[in-house]
């Protein structure tokens, strides 16, 4: 995932206006396509949108008549930082922002852990979220200016009833990585890299047979994919209720795993095992 935030160019002064995105962000636009590769979110001054490739950034900079301020990354990985050489070459005042721990390209301004960033008037806070690589990196947009609840892009760090692949990192590193999402609050909005939720939620279905919302949640997806809308955003409360990778604290998921926690075994450690076998299970099941 890329962030991109446009300003409207007759607005380019020493006293920029930012466009303060709608609390709706258009995902997917009119494509029926159940997972999108390349997720970018595009803050403009109509409707911001999903770009589906590194191509689609500039022409909705071109649609939006606004001027490229900021590129935020999550990670290194071509799909969510492959358009930023382009795009930096067509406008050299971007500023490329993420961690400096990855191999980002054209990174200009490297974050550390919870350093806050004002771009106009929209504020990010960046939360270092190792384990799908090194230095990935959330970013967490402040909704309270626009009576909004916070908004998280998760990259590849968190998808509605999913995760990322830890790549770079052990269970216990993308566990550690998860419960910070997690303490973001319950109303905080999720606004992931992928639209990966039909499969994650089947997946999820079949760990827990008798979980109401995760059944009424996969009921909504399908309607939502076959009349070609995003299932963004969700909240991380409702994730809380049906996303085995955020649920390795509960009973009945352990129980449906056939774990148990030794005696004498850490509750984080025991937490870790369970998210392990989550992430083994999840890998079959993509391999069948």
């Amino acid at each position: 995932m890329s962030l991109y935030l446009g300003l409207e160019r007759s607005k380019f002064a020493p006293n920029l206006q930012p466009l303060v995105p709608k609390a709706r962000l258009e995902h997917d636009r009119g494509v029926g396509k159940d997972r999108v590769q390349g997720g970018n979110w595009y803050l403009g001054s109509l409707s911001p949108l999903i770009s589906l490739s590194i191509f689609l950034p500039q022409a909705a900079i071109e649609e939006e008549g606004v001027m490229l301020e900021a590129i935020f990354c999550t990670h290194k990985h071509w799909d969510h930082s492959g358009g930023n050489e382009a795009l930096c070459q067509k406008h050299s005042s971007c500023r490329v922002y993420g961690s400096a721990l990855d191999a980002i390209p054209r990174l200009t301004n490297p974050l550390t852990d919870r350093e806050k960033v004002t771009v106009g008037c929209l504020t990010f806070e960046a939360l270092a979220t190792p384990g799908h690589t090194v230095g990935h990196m959330v970013y967490v947009l402040d909704g309270g200016p626009f009576g909004s609840p916070p908004c998280l892009f998760s990259g590849d760090l968190l998808f509605l009833a999913g995760c990322g692949r830890p790549f770079e990192g052990s269970p216990e590193t993308m566990l550690a990585s998860l419960d910070v999402a997690v303490s973001l609050g319950e109303d905080t909005l999720l606004w992931p890299g992928h639209e990966y939720a039909l499969e994650c939620l089947t997946f999820a279905s079949l760990l827990e047979l008798d979980n109401s919302a995760l059944e009424q949640k996969l009921q909504w997806a399908v309607q939502q994919r076959q009349e070609k809308r995003s299932t963004c955003p969700s909240t991380l409360g409702e994730e809380q209720a049906y996303n085995p990778f955020l649920r390795t604290h509960r009973p009945e998921l352990q129980e449906a795993l056939g774990l148990w926690q030794a005696g004498g075994e850490d509750p984080d450690a025991f937490r870790a095992r369970v998210l392990k076998e989550v992430r083994r299970r999840k890998d079959l099941y993509q391999a069948t």
